[in-house]
């Protein structure tokens, strides 16, 4: 089974389609925040992970962050 289903999903975002883009984009800050740790650079473009996952894989931790509603997307007409 997928965990976080995908109803949960769409309930923050407007499409599936958005939901790609947004939890793309936000794997790869997420990629980006674990490669600065070590080098001690600033968190300004890259914050570290919005929620405790049992996952290692950045895309699978931006879709939970996704799910809890820690990150929405609307688009605006």
């Amino acid at each position: 089974m997928i965990h976080p289903r995908i109803d949960e999903l769409l309930d923050n975002v407007d499409s599936r389609y958005a939901l790609v883009i947004v939890a793309a984009k936000r794997a790869r800050q997420i990629n980006n925040y674990h490669h600065q740790l070590g080098e001690g650079i600033g968190f300004d473009d890259a914050p570290p992970p919005l929620v405790e996952s049992r996952s290692k894989n950045y895309l699978t931790m931006s879709l939970e962050e996704v799910a809890q509603g820690k990150i929405k997307y609307a688009y605006k007409k």
